[in-house]
């Protein structure tokens, strides 16, 4: 196993276990005072971003499709420890897309060749900058949207950052990335994303969202590596690798909507 797949994988079971942690910390009080005095809400936080952290490792050598599709991953890891940590009720359907997303990610896996982060044009990595502009004026100017509309924006934020994270130049000296604009167009993607998928679980239930939120995650940053970044999948795994992803996102939609999730 190589150290980015490592890393995607440890994202994956970091946000898992966030999930939980989170549900756990909200079970002990209510209210925004209470949860930031709550040990285990802000381990949970804590491993979120550590979480990030890990999966923008991984994008560095890793096509974006490939990290976007063992993210959604963590979605089956969060409905099984709900299961043995919060004894949460496990469907039939659920265990169904327990399995088939495990195959599906393993195809996605296969498909996916380490590749190293591409070296992008001037005009996209400006557009990579403007769409992050984009998602964090649209955040703010969309106060008022419904949970649908925000997980979506969510979406488009985390699928920003994911593309910035594949494609921005890490200079000689680490400590000038932050004179890279791509760099700061990752954390204001972030910032968006995270703003809007909180907005969405307080205006609706968190499966639908959550279902939203990795559809688009999967989907959009599949779409535009391919095409913009030079994301390649491996010779005659093209199909198979589209068809995974798609059952990635059936999987998503229906493990979201499990009563195993935790609520938070």
């Amino acid at each position: 196993m190589t150290a980015a797949l490592a890393a995607a994988l440890g994202a994956a079971l970091a946000y898992a276990v966030a999930s939980v942690l989170q549900a756990l910390g909200v079970r002990g009080g209510s209210g925004a005072a209470a949860l930031t005095r709550s040990p285990l809400y802000l381990a949970g936080l804590g491993l979120d971003g550590f979480a990030w952290l890990l999966s923008l490792v991984a994008l560095r050598r890793l096509p974006t499709f490939a990290v976007q599709a063992l993210l959604a991953g963590s979605l089956a890891l969060t409905v099984l420890l709900a299961r043995v940590v919060l004894s949460s009720r496990l469907r039939r359907r659920d265990t169904a897309a327990v399995l088939l997303l495990v195959a599906a990610l393993a195809v996605v896996g296969g498909a996916g060749t380490e590749q190293p982060a591409p070296v992008v044009p001037a005009g996209v990595r400006l557009g990579l900058c403007v769409a992050a502009g984009l998602c964090l004026a649209a955040v703010a100017a969309l106060r008022r949207s419904g949970s649908a509309t925000s997980a979506v924006l969510a979406g488009l934020g985390f699928s920003v950052a994911a593309l910035g994270a594949r494609a921005v130049a890490v200079p000689g000296p680490w400590w000038r990335l932050v004179l890279e604009p791509v760099a700061w167009a990752v954390v204001v993607a972030g910032v968006a994303g995270s703003l809007a998928y909180a907005r969405a679980l307080e205006r609706g239930a968190v499966g639908p969202a959550t279902a939203l939120l990795w559809s688009v995650e999967v989907v959009v940053p599949a779409v535009a590596g391919s095409a913009v970044l030079g994301d390649a999948v491996r010779p005659g795994w093209g199909v198979p690798a589209v068809v995974a992803l798609a059952v990635v996102v059936g999987c998503s939609v229906v493990l979201a909507g499990s009563p195993a999730v935790p609520e938070g």
